[in-house]
């Protein structure tokens, strides 16, 4: 299990803990986390997943691969270096503390 940190857009953070295992997206679905709609369940084929990693963590994460990297493309206000898609960060014990942080809108 690994403690998880979502932060709303207005500031509402959310801490839950995940499953080893499990995707990033997937705890916040799984947790009823508001700001990570899911519209393809998880299979990297749009952009309603994305938040903004916080900036400690963004050199811990895997690299994105070029699937995820197209599909950020189509997010709202994307940052290059600090927006993932949840659906592609699977959750490791190395991943314990993660915080993530909604942007204003998914689209």
């Amino acid at each position: 299990m690994a403690k998880i940190t979502y932060i709303e857009h207005g500031g509402k953070e959310h801490v839950v803990e995940v499953a080893t295992g499990m995707t990033v997206m997937e705890g916040a679905r799984d947790n009823n986390i508001p700001g990570i709609e899911a519209d393809c369940g998880g299979a990297c084929a749009c952009s309603t997943c994305h938040v903004y990693v916080d900036p400690a963590w963004t050199e811990k994460l895997p690299a994105k691969d070029d699937m995820e990297e197209d599909m950020l493309d189509f997010a709202f206000e994307p940052d290059p270096a600090r927006s993932r898609l949840t659906c592609q960060l699977k959750v490791t014990d190395a991943l314990d503390g993660l915080v993530v942080h909604m942007p204003e809108k998914q689209i």
